[in-house]
């Protein structure tokens, strides 16, 4: 009586998981764009593979027979800002996984200056203070089109305060010492 689908990833572990290079290239990309862990980055890259694989199926195809499907990814790619208006197959190809990251939602807010870090930004798509299109969306990975770039907003009134309190009390450590003189007798 369970779920007649078969539930699979959304998303490819790397062959050898334990390469040093590979480590290090997604250390850095996981810490510029703010993931959580791996696997949102094996997700943004698992995404790329598939409009990479369907672009050189179509380039082994005749002109006529690849025409609408090459048109149908190609304006898929333009429309969610991936790749720019008139692009062609070949683009697809060289795209990299950072172009997917940069339309992630969680890096489209920081970008715009909703948030101050890429970790408030995460918490505050997650805790609904982020709204596309007057909806509030709360999922960071989110792909956000080049029509709803325009249309990020908070969803509710937020102060955000820098990192830095100014106005902070003096810990013990830093409290200079009173000395209380006793009068003479």
């Amino acid at each position: 009586m369970g779920d007649p689908r078969k539930l699979r990833n959304k998303y490819e572990r790397p062959k050898k998981l334990w390469d040093v290079d590979r480590l290090r290239h997604d250390k850095a990309l996981e810490s510029e764009y703010g993931l959580k862990n791996m696997r949102e980055l094996w997700r943004a890259t698992a995404e790329l593979k598939k409009y990479r694989r369907e672009a050189r199926r179509l380039l082994s195809l005749t002109d006529e027979e690849r025409k609408d499907d090459a048109k149908k990814i190609l304006t898929k790619l333009a429309k969610f800002g991936i790749l720019k208006d008139g692009s062609v197959l070949d683009d697809v190809l060289s795209l990299e996984v950072r172009a997917v990251l940069e339309r992630r939602l969680q890096t489209m807010v920081l970008r715009k200056g909703l948030a101050l870090t890429s970790a408030q930004s995460r918490q505050l798509i997650t805790h609904g203070f982020i709204a596309v299109n007057n909806k509030i969306v709360t999922r960071p990975g989110y792909l956000v089109s080049v029509a709803e770039e325009s249309v990020l907003s908070h969803a509710r009134p937020i102060e955000l305060q820098s990192k830095v309190v100014e106005d902070k009390p003096p810990t013990p450590a830093e409290k200079p010492e009173v000395k209380v003189e006793e009068p003479a007798s």
